[in-house]
């Protein structure tokens, strides 16, 4: 026997299946709940199967529903590629993007998630601002930003996608020469990679009730690869993510008890910015690159 049914009530069909509930369903497609229902049961009598069964905590797929996933599956991918398709044809995803992000970010996870990128949109070319401080995109003088501060103003969209974890970090032959710490109090016998004039790491050891002052540092500097590669050297315990160290074997992890505050990824564009096919295409993989690389 031939069925024929409306294809647009696939879509409420996934959701209903995902979603396990009229009620949810309705939610994700932005419709309402009875409106789910009847497209369910329109489905069913045109198919002349039984989708769902009614339960009091919400719908139950049947086997056949089961079955009948894998075709709507493939209907709604085809339905996205000829939305990307349209879009595609009204504006293309070509041309400059021009990101900002911290020093480590930029020298250590970017060119591999940029890698990544260009093979997913081959015609977007891409400005890479390496760079500790917080490009002004009101000023344009970055299309997207990765901070590890929150921007206030109201006219920039921000999403929080990653946090960087952190750790105290010494080099094996380091910890040979000099003994490993065993708590907190132990590192005023040890050489310290610090900062120059930046006082994270001061104003951390105060937080910790450990008087540690500048000359404590037998290497200081604020520029962030330098002081990776300073740990990295040998030089002293510093203070890492904890990304970059497991790009070492040889660096060793110590003072596990010393629990430093993790530091927020967030992904910034101007709100202006955002509704370019373009920026809107490099946003969202970034978005999901970026924390996969982390």
């Amino acid at each position: 026997m031939k069925h024929e049914f409306d294809w647009r009530l696939i879509r409420s069909f996934l959701a209903a299946l995902d979603n396990g509930s009229l009620l949810g369903a309705a939610r994700v497609l932005g419709t309402t709940q009875p409106t789910v229902g009847r497209h369910i049961a329109e489905l069913e009598s045109q198919l002349g199967v039984v989708l769902f069964e009614r339960t009091g905590r919400g719908l139950l797929a049947t086997d056949m529903a089961h079955w009948l996933e894998t075709s709507a599956r493939a209907m709604e991918g085809s339905a996205m590629q000829i939305a990307r398709s349209v879009s595609g044809a009204q504006e293309a995803i070509t041309g400059s993007v021009r990101i900002s992000a911290s020093q480590t970010i930029a020298c250590f996870v970017m060119p591999g998630v940029l890698a990544q990128m260009r093979s997913a949109l081959p015609e977007v070319q891409v400005d890479l601002v390496s760079s500790n401080a917080v490009s002004n995109l009101l000023r344009r003088e970055a299309d997207i930003a990765l901070r590890m501060v929150q921007p206030d103003q109201a006219s920039l969209v921000t999403r929080r996608i990653a946090k960087v974890t952190l750790g105290a970090y010494a080099h094996r032959d380091y910890l040979r020469r000099r003994g490993i710490p065993r708590q907190i109090t132990d590192l005023a016998s040890h050489e310290l990679v610090g900062n120059d004039r930046d006082e994270a790491i001061l104003k951390g050891f105060a937080q910790f009730g450990v008087p540690v002052t500048r000359e404590a540092f037998a290497f200081r500097t604020d520029d962030l690869v330098a002081y990776w590669e300073a740990v990295r050297a040998g030089l002293g315990i510093g203070f890492v993510a904890d990304y970059l160290a497991r790009m070492d074997s040889d660096l060793v992890p110590v003072l596990p008890m010393l629990k430093v505050p993790p530091l927020p990824i967030w992904l910034t564009v101007h709100r202006e910015i955002r509704t370019s096919p373009r920026i809107r295409a490099v946003y969202d993989f970034l978005a999901g690159a970026v924390p996969r690389a982390l």
